[in-house]
C-alpha cells in the first residue's frame, strides 16, 4: 500500500510541474516588462524570472517544475498564479494539484439520475438536454437529445462518454463540421479540470492512456494543459436530415447531486432550429 500511495503522489507532483512549465512558456518577457534579449532560447519566461517575480528561490521553483515531492504554501501558489496570469479555472486547477488527497479514501458510487430529474428532462420536449457525471459520461437524456445526437440507450459506458464521443466518433465529428476543433478543445479542457481532482485514479489514467494511443490530436491537445469551465455558450451542428442547427447551451450543477451536471441546448433565437426540431421529432 505504501508503494501505491507514493506512486499517486509522484503522479500528482509531476502533473503540477508540467502544468507550471506549460503556463510559464506562454508568458512573454515583454508582458512582465523584461527585455527579451538576443540570447533568449526559452519560450516564454525563464524559471529564474518566474521565481523572482513570485518571491521564491530559483531552486524551490525548479523543484516544483521537476515534479519533486515538496510542499508549498497557499501564499506561494497565489504568487505563482498571479505571475503566470492564471485564469480562475486554472488557479483552481493549480491548487487542486498541489493539495494531495488521500488515495485510500473510499470512493463514493457514481450518482444516478433520479426519476424526478429524468421527468424534468422529458418535459423539455423541444430542448435537447442531457446529464453528465463527473467523468463526463452521459447518464441521462431526453428524446430531443436523441433526435439530434442519436439514441444512447443501448450504448456502453465508453460510447456514452463525451470525451470518447468527441475524439473517437466519426458521426459526432460530422455533426460538428468545421466547429469540431472548438468543441474538442472545450470538451478536453473541462475533462482536465475534472482530472485535477482525480490524479492517479485508475479510471482516469486508463482513459487518458488509451485516448492518447488512439487519437494523436487528443494527445496533442492534452499536452497543452488547458483548463476550462464555461457554463454557457453557442453551438452549431449539421444534422444529416435537418442541416444546420444553432443552439444556445447552458450547463449547471444539480443541487441534490452536485456530481451531476445538466446541459441544455436551447434553439437559438432568430433561427429556424426550433421548427427543425419539431419536424425531426415527427420523423423519429
Amino acid at each position: 500500500m505504501r508503494g501505491g500511495s507514493n506512486l499517486l503522489n509522484i503522479d500528482r507532483h509531476h502533473e503540477l510541474g508540467s502544468f507550471l512549465r506549460k503556463r510559464r512558456e506562454r508568458i512573454s518577457p515583454e508582458e512582465m516588462g523584461i527585455p527579451r534579449g538576443s540570447r533568449r532560447r526559452t519560450p516564454g519566461l525563464r524559471r529564474g524570472e518566474v521565481a523572482m517575480l513570485a518571491g521564491m528561490s530559483l531552486e524551490w521553483y525548479t523543484y516544483l517544475e521537476q515534479g519533486r515531492a515538496i510542499q508549498v504554501s497557499s501564499e506561494v501558489l497565489g504568487s505563482l498564479a498571479r505571475v503566470l496570469h492564471l485564469s480562475p479555472n486554472e488557479r483552481r486547477h493549480l491548487f487542486t494539484l498541489a493539495h494531495l488527497h488521500d488515495p485510500t479514501e473510499v470512493k463514493q458510487p457514481l450518482p444516478a439520475v433520479s426519476p424526478i430529474l429524468q421527468s424534468l428532462l422529458d418535459q423539455l420536449e423541444t430542448t435537447p438536454a442531457y446529464i453528465l457525471d463527473q467523468r463526463m459520461n452521459i447518464v441521462g437524456w431526453n428524446e430531443a437529445f436523441s433526435d439530434v445526437y442519436g439514441d444512447y440507450l443501448y450504448k456502453g459506458e465508453r460510447q456514452r462518454n463525451l470525451v470518447w464521443i468527441t475524439f473517437a466518433s466519426p458521426e459526432f465529428r460530422k455533426l460538428k463540421g468545421e466547429h469540431w476543433e472548438e468543441a474538442a478543445v472545450h470538451c478536453l479542457a473541462q475533462f482536465r479540470a475534472g482530472y485535477g481532482q482525480h490524479v492517479g485514479d485508475a479510471w482516469w489514467q486508463e482513459q487518458i492512456t488509451e485516448l492518447s494511443m488512439n487519437s494523436p490530436i487528443f494527445k496533442e491537445m492534452w499536452d497543452r494543459q488547458d483548463v476550462l469551465y464555461a457554463p454557457d455558450g453557442h453551438k452549431i451542428i449539421y444534422h444529416p436530415l435537418m442541416g444546420k442547427m444553432s443552439f444556445e447551451y447552458l450547463a449547471f450543477q444539480v443541487m441534490d447531486s452536485p456530481e451531476l451536471q445538466m446541459v441544455l441546448h436551447m434553439p437559438a433565437k432568430g433561427t429556424d432550429t426550433a421548427e427543425r426540431l419539431k419536424r425531426l421529432s415527427r420523423k423519429t
